[in-house]
């Protein structure tokens, strides 16, 4: 094609507002944590930073307590007098801490917790969880060993706090703290099973911001209390 037809062709290019070349000063405005999409208020365009507190709160934000796996730091959390199960030993929460158990805890402390899981073939030590020091300790002390980790053991930060408070439930009923309660230690499922065999949804939604609603900005700064008129100057008289 001659350079004469590509100049002739350019007018008819601009004429059917063709959007192929692009300046970037076309582009839709975006307010902090708006939603992708119309509908949806809650997927924003960005994660949430590390350590962000999920919209159902934080019961120890890494502000107060960090997340080191030092002793020191699991007693600190351990000794929080605020720091109680809230969740009562029903057949849905042992069922919930049973599933979670088994998935994440039973490799090590074994299915029944007398630290006899199939990683004590590679590790020399896995601690039982049916010792007395183990029975002495706080619930808040085992919800804290899930969120930070301690020695070779890894944190399990990834077991949400409402359900690590479940896991805590079901160890009590391994070490028959529960009066009335037998902890069921069979299988809840098997690999490649799915449905009620493995947890349900997720409930915190670690990258799940605030609900973006602007109507509730617009409330706000509807509520907002007007400046008040400046005074007049005092006019003096003869």
């Amino acid at each position: 094609m001659s350079a004469k037809r590509v100049v002739m062709a350019l007018p008819l290019l601009a004429a059917a507002g063709c959007s192929w070349f692009t300046d970037f000063r076309d582009e839709p405005k975006i307010k902090p944590w708006e939603a992708q999409y119309a509908g949806n208020d809650t997927t924003p365009f960005r994660g949430q930073p590390e350590y962000s507190v999920p919209i159902t709160g934080d019961p120890v934000p890494a502000y107060v307590i960090s997340h080191q796996p030092m002793p020191a730091t699991i007693d600190s959390i351990g000794a929080l007098a605020s720091l109680v199960n809230p969740h009562q030993p029903t057949a849905a929460a042992l069922d919930n801490g049973r599933k979670y158990y088994q998935i994440n805890c039973a490799v090590c402390h074994g299915r029944a917790g007398a630290g006899n899981g199939p990683v004590t073939a590679y590790l020399p030590v896995v601690p039982s969880l049916l010792t007395d020091i183990t029975k002495g300790r706080s619930d808040g002390y085992l919800w804290g060993m899930m969120r930070n980790g301690r020695g070779l053991m890894p944190n399990y930060d990834r077991i949400e706090d409402s359900d690590r408070w479940d896991v805590v439930l079901y160890v009590r009923a391994l070490q028959g703290k529960l009066p009335g309660v037998v902890a069921d230690t069979a299988p809840a499922g098997y690999p490649g099973e799915n449905g009620r065999t493995v947890p349900g949804y997720t409930r915190t939604a670690p990258t799940r911001p605030a609900p973006y609603r602007p109507q509730d900005m617009d409330r706000t700064e509807s509520a907002a209390p007007a400046a008040a008129p400046a005074a007049a100057p005092a006019r003096s008289t003869p």
